[in-house]
């Protein structure tokens, strides 16, 4: 059977998965926090069908080699910073630079993590999340409280009836990891942290200044359309080259069946 039948199928398979990660991609292009991944490659084994020969008769410095394909090798996610949209809404918080809010899940032993800074007030009064999971390093905020302000370096404040003196609920705690392409994705704008992503760091606002918190905006996904498109043509394109090299090598598999002497 001819090599180029499998060979091509490896292709139009990486390239399937190809445009399932920018299928992903685009369809959370309003995901508040999200990070693109990208898909990238690796050529299979090759067969050595003639090994390059060196002896005292002979020097043949190249041999005969037939590669067998491509792989998908990992989905890397990239975490450039995305753009910061104004809403107005004092509880809206985004992280500008590299860092995460500290998040606890009921069921887990440690913190999860999320770039997600819309946040809510529940029942309590305590800051959560949208799915009702905290952010940790506030406390609850009383009921009659109002112009509830989040600082730069994390400090949650407000005010209450008939008093002057500003009331401090906490500070937002957040994390930073040497490799976060490493942390876990687990859904729901949240990441676990892993041997691969290092240990958390916490950041601490007064030697840290490379990452600040916008109160009233919001972090947006970083994924470009423009760019995702043009990544969708491509690939694209790929898979039909793919097909056509499976279709001659058919049609040439049909030619050699039907030789007559």
């Amino acid at each position: 059977m001819m090599r180029s039948l499998y060979t091509a199928s490896t292709g139009m398979l990486a390239q399937q998965l190809n445009v399932d990660s920018l299928a992903h991609n685009m369809s959370n292009v309003n995901t508040v926090g999200y990070k693109r991944q990208r898909v990238e490659f690796q050529d299979l084994i090759y067969q050595a069908i003639r090994r390059p020969i060196v002896n005292e008769e002979i020097n043949q410095p190249t041999g005969l080699d037939i590669g067998l394909g491509v792989k998908p090798a990992v989905t890397y996610t990239i975490f450039s910073q995305g753009n910061l949209q104004d809403t107005q809404n004092p509880l809206d918080v985004a992280i500008n630079g590299q860092a995460f809010f500290k998040i606890e899940v009921p069921g887990e032993d440690a913190p999860l993590y999320t770039r997600d800074g819309a946040i809510k007030i529940d029942a309590e009064g305590r800051l959560v999340t949208s799915d009702g999971y905290y952010y940790i390093g506030v406390d609850s905020i009383e009921p009659e409280a109002y112009e509830i302000t989040i600082e730069k370096d994390g400090r949650v404040t407000y005010l209450l009836p008939g008093e002057d003196d500003i009331q401090e609920a906490g500070q937002l705690e957040l994390a930073k990891f040497i490799n976060p392409a490493g942390l876990l994705k687990l859904g729901g704008n949240l990441y676990r942290d892993t041997v691969n992503s290092g240990e958390p760091v916490d950041w601490d606002p007064e030697e840290d200044s490379t990452v600040t918190l916008e109160a009233g905006y919001l972090e947006m996904s970083n994924v470009q359309i423009v760019e995702e498109m043009v990544n969708l043509i491509t690939a694209q394109r790929a898979y039909e080259i793919n097909s056509k090299v499976v279709q001659s090598s058919d049609e040439m598999l049909q030619t050699a069946t039907n030789l007559r002497r």
